[in-house]
């Protein structure tokens, strides 16, 4: 059972990492937007100048109920993010568990941090369409900069992983022997794709799916062709107007 103080410090860290305290601008990208919006920074739906998440708070809160609950019910397994960003996500991972006094999970930050692939000729037809690598001015962040953002919240400790690269390569030989939460949020098909079929295997029943940009259509079609391929049939629940999440029951 979380304490008062342990409530209050999980909500100001959601608050803080959306930076809905400070409410900065956000910057082109949905479309341009007259200054901070709080239905948009809530719902994720605008690009942070400074803010170390761009998932909004519903998506935080989420993350927080599926780490919550696998705490609860003795899930076995870490914590993983595929696709980090300002590693804002992670970041409250490793602060529910330390809410908790959890010490034998990790949080694993997983990411090229080079932005996403650039695609070519032989790229699955829906990224090539998307050629999301166009604004990796704004997607790539440095595995420095993500550490010093933990170090800013004083949670950069042994419980937190790094797993730099391209997932295709990164993901296969991963030592992470099992999983709880699994949060994917590569927006791209084969990014999607990579992280289902290296890490899916290594859930727990009774751990979580999350899923960022089930709204993005290579994306959405990633998590249908592997969901059909492996016969899985739990319900997909949304998060908000772009994320989803379900839990694995077999």
């Amino acid at each position: 059972m979380l304490s008062r103080g342990g409530e209050l410090y999980l909500d100001l860290m959601k608050r803080v990492l959306a930076n809905v305290v400070y409410e900065d601008a956000p910057v082109g990208w949905y479309g341009d937007l007259d200054g901070y919006d709080t239905s948009a920074r809530s719902q994720g739906l605008d690009l942070p100048t400074t803010a170390h998440t761009m998932v909004g708070l519903k998506r935080l809160a989420n993350v927080q109920s599926c780490v919550e609950r696998v705490i609860r019910d003795k899930v076995p397994g870490d914590l993983i993010e595929t696709g980090v960003w300002r590693g804002g996500v992670c970041i409250l991972m490793r602060a529910v568990l330390e809410a908790y006094g959890v010490r034998d999970r990790r949080v694993w930050v997983a990411d090229s941090f080079e932005g996403v692939p650039v695609v070519h000729s032989e790229s699955h037809p829906l990224d090539r369409d998307m050629a999301l690598h166009r604004i990796n001015g704004v997607l790539k962040i440095s595995q420095e900069e993500v550490r010093e953002n933990f170090s800013r919240y004083g949670l950069l400790d042994g419980q937190v992983e790094f797993l730099a690269g391209w997932f295709n390569e990164s993901l296969p030989g991963a030592p992470v022997d099992s999983l709880a939460v699994m949060r994917l949020d590569g927006d791209l098909y084969e990014s999607t794709m990579d992280a289902l079929t290296y890490l899916y295997p290594k859930l727990s029943i009774g751990g979580f799916v999350i899923v960022d940009d089930y709204n993005i259509e290579p994306c959405r079609q990633a998590v249908w062709d592997y969901r059909g391929r492996h016969g899985i049939e739990e319900s997909i629940e949304p998060v908000d107007t772009c994320g989803v999440h379900w839990r694995r029951t077999g």
